[in-house]
């Protein structure tokens, strides 16, 4: 039980990876905050582990204050934040070269810039306990060809990076997890049939990820057994990507 009486805010929580997040830390003892444009299914995931749902759009600045100023309400503080939220399962396909810029703008304002929203807002509070811990959603799209999705998580890793030096001395350590693919919906909406040969050609554990194999990572880095841990991208990828 590792996060008793702690607080955590997962964005995107409604569903998948996120989803598995928020159920692991309730399943030790945090109060959760499930963030979630979705209503009906962050509602659910938030009665099922007695947590809050908080409707909130992480490219916004003033969404996101309201949502730590309800966790705040609920729970009295904030301790851990995991940045989950993305643009994904109906994600356009499109080149940087040509995708409608207005559709780029608002990929990359939930898909990178919800990341910093999220945790412009959030800090203070965690400051104000004395520190925490915040986790990213990376990808290995990050290192692989993927276009304007994969320049989203090359930013989130930065982000991290740069997040990491700026929160350090509040004793606020700032990690990110990059995910290989992982067979959820949104990754059998996008990739369907091709998980396979991805499986096949350039995993080196023959089997996709599950949501489940993300878990781990995530808390391990939010706990106290990371407190020297900061500024760094974990992939959990099943073997997909090599990194000097």
């Amino acid at each position: 039980m590792r996060f008793t009486d702690k607080v955590a805010i997962v964005t995107g929580a409604a569903q998948g990876i996120g989803e598995a997040y928020a159920r692991a830390l309730a399943a030790e003892g945090a109060s959760v905050v499930v963030a979630d444009l979705n209503e009906d299914a962050g509602e659910k995931v938030a009665s099922d582990i007695g947590g809050l749902f908080v409707r909130c759009d992480v490219a916004d600045p003033v969404s996101a204050a309201a949502m730590v100023e309800a966790t705040v309400a609920a729970y009295g503080g904030i301790d851990h934040l995991v940045n989950n939220a993305a643009i994904y399962g109906d994600m356009q396909f499109d080149l940087l070269l040509t995708v409608d810029w207005d559709y780029y703008r608002r990929f990359m304002s939930v898909n990178m810039d919800g990341a910093l929203v999220v945790t412009r807002a959030v800090y203070p509070h965690m400051q104000a306990r004395g520190g925490g811990s915040i986790v990213n959603q990376s990808s290995t799209a990050a290192w692989l060809y993927s276009g304007f999705y994969g320049l989203a998580k090359v930013g989130i890793n930065g982000l991290t990076q740069q997040l990491a030096h700026e929160l350090g001395g509040m004793n606020i350590r700032v990690n990110a997890i990059a995910p290989g693919p992982v067979d959820t919906e949104a990754t059998r909406t996008q990739a369907g049939q091709a998980a396979h040969d991805i499986v096949k050609n350039s995993l080196a554990i023959k089997r996709m990820g599950q949501p489940a194999d993300m878990v781990g990572a995530c808390l391990f880095l939010l706990s106290d057994e990371a407190s020297w841990i900061t500024a760094q991208i974990l992939d959990v990828d099943g073997g997909q990507v090599f990194r000097a």
